[in-house]
């Protein structure tokens, strides 16, 4: 069994596109963790890149870097430079990994980057029936800012967008 300390980060690149695009399509299919209501062909992963030019990525390797077990990344919020102090993150971690401290490593890895690029501001956007997110994010010091009821329908099932904050000191 992996241990977080058993995980690899590096910067996201082309050549993660498959894996990275199968832990995604996981929670596409199986959960209210992604938004998109069928799987994504790999090509979406070269908007994905687009989306996040300039912040930081991450690929998240096994021990042996021969398998994608998830990723990360901050993005920009607006693209306004007025808010350039905010990012939003997004995490995907394979269901193998959760619970065992690979999530808190990628945030951890994330927020230092942010601090480093001069974020201050951290926004998280989260199903409401994504229940284990929101319970790791409220552990992780976010709370809730704003909530858009019955914004979002999928698979004919209604939830709320739960909007998190977390400011950096």
């Amino acid at each position: 069994m992996e241990t977080k300390a058993m995980v690899q980060f590096v910067p996201m690149a082309k050549e993660h596109a498959s894996g990275v695009m199968d832990v995604f399509n996981h929670y596409i299919q199986s959960s209210f963790a992604a938004y998109a209501e069928q799987p994504l062909p790999e090509q979406f992963f070269a908007a994905m890149l687009e989306r996040i030019q300039g912040y930081p990525a991450y690929t998240i390797l096994n021990s042996t870097g021969d398998l994608v077990i998830g990723f990360t990344n901050l993005k920009p919020w607006h693209s306004f430079s007025t808010f350039k102090g905010t990012a939003e993150i997004t995490y995907f971690i394979h269901p193998r990994y959760v619970g065992k401290g690979v999530g808190s490593l990628a945030l951890n890895c994330l927020l230092a980057d942010a601090r480093a690029m001069g974020i201050r501001t951290i926004l998280a956007s989260i199903s409401s029936l994504n229940e284990p997110s929101l319970s790791f994010h409220k552990r992780n010091g976010f709370a809730e800012c704003g909530r858009f009821k019955g914004v979002g329908v999928k698979n004919g099932v209604s939830f709320d967008v739960v909007w998190m904050q977390l400011n950096l000191k």
